[in-house]
């Protein structure tokens, strides 16, 4: 790949999860640094868990927020059934993150359907690096649950070549004071698993 190629990165859960977040704030430490961003969203039937997408493309100059299939070197999964969805839009030596924390989606807890049990080691033997963690618990250990979006950021940082720094102030920038803490420390977690 080349310098000026956009590099790509794909956000997906189940609604309710801090996706939008999430990718809003890569966007920001991505601009930060002088770099073009775009960003697409589909929302589906968030409100209801339904799956919710966010691209991210960055680069010196990005033309198009999304990505063509087979070409998203990073995909970010909140959940960890959500990892098996989009794998069309992955290259095979992505790198995948996946929060190993399940959200049942409707059919599941009707009975009309499993849960794919083996999502991680499926990921691990047909894709280049897979790091997976349970972020759910990781975000409590910070405070609150609701952090686990920012518990995947600090994971993602560790991914990108940009400075720590930069997306511990766009974080400081992004929650209200009484939750700066408590944001920074989930991102730490995540740099740590």
């Amino acid at each position: 790949m080349s310098d000026n190629e956009a590099k790509s990165i794909l956000f997906a859960g189940v609604g309710g999860q801090g996706i939008l977040r999430a990718s809003d704030i890569t966007c920001e430490v991505i601009m930060e640094v002088g770099l073009d961003a775009k960003k697409s969203e589909v929302h589906g039937m968030a409100q209801r868990g339904g799956c919710v997408t966010s691209h991210v493309r960055y680069g010196k100059k990005v033309y198009s927020p999304l990505a063509e299939p087979g070409s998203i070197q990073t995909l970010v999964s909140f959940e960890k059934m959500e990892s098996l969805r989009y794998l069309k839009f992955l290259r095979q030596d992505a790198s995948i993150i996946v929060n190993t924390e399940e959200i049942y989606p409707p059919v599941v807890n009707m009975g009309e359907a499993q849960y794919p049990e083996e999502s991680v080691d499926f990921l691990r033997k047909h894709y280049g690096r897979v790091i997976s963690f349970n972020a759910a618990e990781l975000a409590l250990k910070a405070g609150n649950i609701k952090t686990a979006n920012v518990v995947l950021l600090g994971a993602l940082s560790n991914l990108m070549n940009i400075d720590k720094s930069i997306w511990q102030k766009v974080i400081k920038n992004s929650f209200p004071e009484k939750l700066v803490k408590m944001n920074l420390d989930a991102f730490q977690m995540g740099i740590d698993a």
